[in-house]
Parts: structure tokens; sequence; C-alpha cells
């Protein structure tokens, strides 16, 4: 665990994703769920031995099972964007492990399949604020990665969570994506919080070098892309980009596979989305 600021936590060892905790005088603030139920329960009982309040609510940051599916475990109330409940309400009400090659955490924990998904209480389309204390917490809508990207911002300590807006040494998930939104969210995120502590949701603090390399990435996917539909090329030529994503990439051997896989699924249904969509299947 690491304190960012006073009273802002953040949890990185965890399988799934980076979690985050404001802790407030009227509550505590979840930011993402740990992915197994055990875990939940970890994070839950360190927040209270660093003095957390038993009044809970959690900011689920999009609608990747990585970091929702364990949401039920938090046993409080949620919120999320608009978007995001959308995409909820078109599953099934029982997490069946479909999809299970898109190169995700989840799909390396077999005992997560039957899980039921917790619903958001409250939804929001442009921005939301909680007054939990004397900070200010914002939760804002974020354009790029995935509908209903999510922002919590805290002002007064200049802390942000983004999310998967950066992703640190390992592929972007691109099935929901919309790559030149996400751009320019990465250039509002150079401008206006060069002086914000930036959390990202898988990777924890990070600089604005990275921030810079996520966007040098994201560019070249879309030339590679832009490439392919200039020669009409098939959905199946995709896998011919994966080798020099990957090399952009420093990452431990063992997730080769993993990350190979991810960028598969992501570009076979990014460009089927963009360019076919006759051959997209979607989440």
């Amino acid at each position: 665990m690491q304190q960012i600021e006073r009273g802002i936590y953040i949890e990185n060892s965890y399988p799934g994703v980076t979690v985050g905790a404001i802790l407030m005088p009227m509550g505590t603030i979840l930011i993402d769920a740990p992915l197994r139920a055990e875990d939940a329960r970890s994070w839950l009982n360190v927040l209270y031995n660093l003095g957390g309040k038993p009044n809970r609510m959690l900011i689920n940051l999009d609608a990747h099972p990585d970091r929702s599916l364990g949401a039920r475990s938090m046993e409080c109330t949620i919120i999320a964007h608009q978007k995001t409940a959308q995409v909820f309400r078109g599953r099934p009400s029982v997490f069946k492990g479909q999809n299970a090659d898109s190169g995700s955490v989840w799909e390396t924990f077999d005992d997560i399949v039957g899980t039921r998904w917790a619903l958001p209480d409250i939804t929001f389309t442009h921005k939301i604020s909680l007054h939990w204390g004397e900070q200010e917490i914002s939760i804002e809508y974020h354009a790029g990665p995935a509908p209903g990207g999510t922002w919590v911002v805290i002002p007064s300590s200049k802390v942000v969570f983004i999310g998967d807006v950066i992703l640190l040494n390992q592929p972007p998930f691109l099935t929901n994506a919309d790559i030149p939104a996400w751009i320019e969210t990465l250039d509002l995120l150079l401008s206006s919080y060069r002086e914000y502590t930036i959390i990202s949701g898988r990777g924890g603090e990070i600089s604005l070098d990275a921030v810079k390399t996520q966007q040098r990435h994201l560019k070249s996917i879309l030339k590679g892309l832009d490439r392919m539909v200039k020669r009409n090329a098939p959905t199946s030529d995709i896998e011919r980009l994966i080798p020099n994503l990957l090399s952009d990439l420093t990452f431990p051997t063992e997730l080769h596979d993993q990350y190979y896989q991810r960028y598969r699924h992501g570009l076979f249904q990014y460009y089927a989305r963009r360019y076919h969509p006759s051959e997209s299947s979607g989440e």
C-alpha cells in the first residue's frame, strides 16, 4: 500500500487493477474494487485499521471486469457513468466468463466465474461532486479507453485517478476504445494536470513522461490501422501489427502470451467496429 497524500491511498498488489481509497470524515470513498472477494475483504480491513469509516461509496472508473467484478464484495453504494451502467445492463446478471481471450487479468482466475454483478446505484453524465468533508471530490467523464471512462479528481490535494487512460508497459484495451478521443484526453492531462499526482488504474503513480509515451503508442496504433484501411486489408491481417507494438513495451516474458492476445483481441475488435462493423462482437 502507498499513501499518496494525507487520507489518500492506493494498493497495487491485488490481481486486477490499482485500487484507491480516500478516507474522509463522513466515510470512505473507494476507487475500483479488487478482482477477488478475499482481496476485497483484505483491502477493507486495511482501510478500517487506517481509520476508514464504515460508511462507504465505490466509484467504478469503467465497466471492465478487472475493476468492476469485485464490486459486490465491497458492500456499498456504487457510482458510475451512465454509459458504464448501460454496459452492465447489457450483461447477464451472473458473470459467465464471456470473451475469455481478451488478455484481461480475470481470465487467469477460474473461481470468479459465477460472480454476480453489482449494478451502479448512482449514475452521472458529465460530472458529479461529493462533499464528505472539507475536500471536494470531483467525479468526471473523460472519453477514450472505454464508454463511460471516469476520473476521480481531488483538486485540493492535486491528485487524479485516471483508470486505463495510461497503462504502464502493457497493451491498452482497445475493444471499446475511441483512440482519437483518447489522444485528446491525454492532451488534456498534459496541459491541465501537470502539477497533479497522476494515478494509473494499472500501475499506480506515473510521470508526465508516461503520459507522452502512451500518446505516442496510441498514435503508432492509429498509423498502423490507417495503413490497413488504405490498402483495404482484411481484418485477419491485424496480427501483423502486433510484434512491433509489443517491442515498444518492457514486461516479463511470462506475460508475452497474455499481452499478445490482448492486442490481437483489441485490434481485431477495434478495426472491425470502426471499418467492418458486421465483424465486430463488442465486449
